[in-house]
């Protein structure tokens, strides 16, 4: 049996489709069918039935899933432990975190670590779904809530505030008063962010949807409406202003997790002690009141 087909199978279970599958395996769909009827073959057992717009596991299928589930496990067990005795100086460590943060915060501070650490090699991965720390997707993961996930070390950075914020030109034009709001699409409408927008909101919906804040940053600038943004880098932008709002200030905690095997790597561990080393001195940035320029 060539257990790579597992990997496609598990996946295809998990998501319930061949699109989502693909998408997470970063292949086409029909390659996914094809390693799926391999091992299907190589085991001489019906894993799923195929319907018209849908795949269902067969009982069967429920059982090789939950048995290929604990040797997902297993690998993830044996890849952290070959990081902690890697002994390799260039060994590369991702980063996994939230786009704005990871490209407005974290890149430009990365200079001394460089500096400290030439060898080292660093992936910065911005991205808003929560990759997995436990199946070895990131070595370390910057989070706006607390974890839930087993076998995580967790260490909390800063209360982070935000605030609704519109260009100079945008509130000029609307005399103060704007309507128009840019918020997340639906794949993020459980944020708080999106839920304290609705709020303020109403019935006038939103002039521009995206699911990267990145993206209503520009949007923001670029005068097309008012968005909920970080203080720590809307404050810092000429172009942005502060817009008050009757509603209470909204905060959210930022997480830095990683597993503890992985943590006791040395280059995981350099990464770890800069990250904290310039979230301290760069704490009081993120709250509400600090002045301008407090996060450079």
């Amino acid at each position: 049996m060539d257990w790579d087909n597992l990997k496609f199978f598990l996946a295809l279970a998990e998501t319930g489709s061949l699109s989502r599958a693909s998408e997470r395996l970063r292949v086409d769909h029909s390659t996914v069918s094809r390693r799926i009827e391999m091992l299907e073959q190589d085991l001489g057992v019906r894993l799923v039935e195929r319907l018209s717009r849908s795949y269902r596991l067969t009982a069967e299928g429920e059982q090789v899933r939950d048995r290929a589930k604990e040797i997902e496990a297993r690998i993830a067990d044996i890849a952290r432990f070959a990081n902690t005795v890697d002994p390799l100086p260039n060994r590369v460590v991702r980063v996994n975190g939230p786009p704005l943060l990871i490209s407005q915060f974290l890149a430009p501070r990365l200079l001394p670590l460089q500096g400290r650490h030439p060898g080292l090699r660093i992936e910065l991965l911005g991205e808003t779904r929560q990759v997995s720390l436990s199946q070895g997707e990131t070595d370390l993961a910057l989070r706006m809530s607390r974890p839930i996930e087993k076998g995580v070390t967790a260490r909390r950075l800063a209360v982070v505030a935000y605030g609704l914020y519109a260009s100079r030109d945008y509130l000029t034009r609307c005399g103060g008063e704007g309507k128009a709001y840019l918020g997340f699409d639906d794949s993020l409408d459980h944020s708080p962010q999106q839920r304290w927008l609705k709020m303020l909101a109403g019935e006038r919906g939103f002039t521009l949807r995206s699911n990267d804040i990145t993206n209503l940053l520009t949007a923001a600038r670029a005068g097309l409406g008012l968005a909920v943004l970080p203080c720590a880098v809307a404050r810092n932008d000429p172009k942005l202003v502060r817009v008050p709002t009757k509603l209470p200030p909204l905060t959210r905690e930022l997480w830095l997790l990683f597993h503890r095997d992985v943590g006791r790597t040395p280059a995981v561990r350099a990464v770890i002690d800069h990250i904290i080393e310039i979230m301290t001195q760069a704490r009081a940035a993120f709250r509400e009141d600090s002045p301008p320029g407090a996060a450079a």
